[in-house]
């Protein structure tokens, strides 16, 4: 049973969902590929304490990793590219080539950016560290404003860290 809680960020608010008390979604207001609010389940704000905290501590500058446990409804190709993202270092960046590389297809790079699309659980599992190869800002479904800040965020706070 999916249940779900809205919950105030530096980025705006962020819808929060959860599969039997697992998360599988955060999704920004205006994003692409949201899905429609009626399948998010009934509102439960307890039922998110964790994710709250650890969404809390990240914006803080406190949290570089987030440990929570995730159901991520996807292909199989969609799922191994989250997994890569989530290896792509607090404050750092990859191209969408460099991770088709890291999957060990070179030439995927267009079916990687599709993936990273298709993120269900964005911050979280960061596909706003991913750039084009020339190094320029491309597609968030955040928004590219989002984009820059959460990058320039996260390259301020690891200078100090």
């Amino acid at each position: 049973m999916k249940q779900h809680t809205v919950t105030d960020s530096p980025y705006g608010p962020l819808t929060l969902v959860a599969d039997d008390g697992v998360l599988c979604g955060l999704y920004m207001t205006e994003q692409r590929h949201r899905p429609p609010e009626e399948t998010f389940g009934p509102r439960d704000d307890t039922l998110f304490a964790e994710a709250e905290e650890q969404l809390r501590a990240y914006f803080a500058g406190e949290l570089k990793e987030f440990t929570l446990e995730l159901r991520l409804t996807g292909t199989a190709f969609q799922r191994t590219v989250w997994d890569e993202l989530r290896r792509i270092p607090y404050g750092e960046t990859r191209t969408y080539g460099e991770l088709a590389e890291a999957l060990g297809t070179p030439t995927a790079s267009r079916a990687v950016g599709l993936a990273n699309g298709r993120n269900p659980v964005g911050i979280i599992v960061p596909c706003h560290r991913v750039i084009g190869a020339n190094g320029s800002l491309t597609g968030y479904g955040g928004g590219l404003d989002r984009k820059r800040r959460l990058l320039d965020f996260e390259r301020g706070a690891a200078l100090f860290a």
